[in-house]
């Protein structure tokens, strides 16, 4: 099973329509089961630094494939992951905002949105992985 750019155009206009209710606007970035970009938006007033932070969210969800707040509550000091941001040329994001995307029970990709704070990431991100 892959992410289609179907898909990802559904997750992403998911993500954008919470974003848009909340008042914050959002990059949302989808990519594949090999972590490759699939499709990214940034809405209109979006930040640029959160381009990329986008797409590393949804990379490192899919790469490790675990919602990057639950990665970072286990990369704390003394978390069973402590330090991993540091891995991987330092792309690896540890807070929330990135999502595994799940069909039939197989990762398949991940979405990853920035852009707001770390509890509006999440929420949007929530909003446009139920979306697949």
């Amino acid at each position: 099973m892959i992410v289609t750019l179907e898909d990802a155009r559904r997750v992403i206009a998911a993500g954008e329509e919470e974003a848009t209710r909340i008042g914050q606007p959002m990059n949302v970035a989808v990519v594949d089961a090999g972590g490759n970009l699939v499709a990214h938006v940034r809405q209109d007033g979006a930040w640029i630094g959160s381009v990329d932070i986008s797409i590393s969210k949804a990379w490192t969800s899919r790469a490790f494939d675990i919602a990057t707040k639950d990665l970072g509550d286990n990369a704390q000091p003394g978390g069973q992951f402590f330090g991993i941001h540091t891995t991987n040329g330092g792309r690896v994001a540890i807070f929330a905002g990135g999502i595994p995307l799940v069909r039939d029970g197989a990762v398949i990709g991940a979405v990853g949105v920035s852009g707001g704070s770390g509890e509006q990431d999440q929420r949007v991100a929530e909003a446009a992985a139920a979306a697949l």
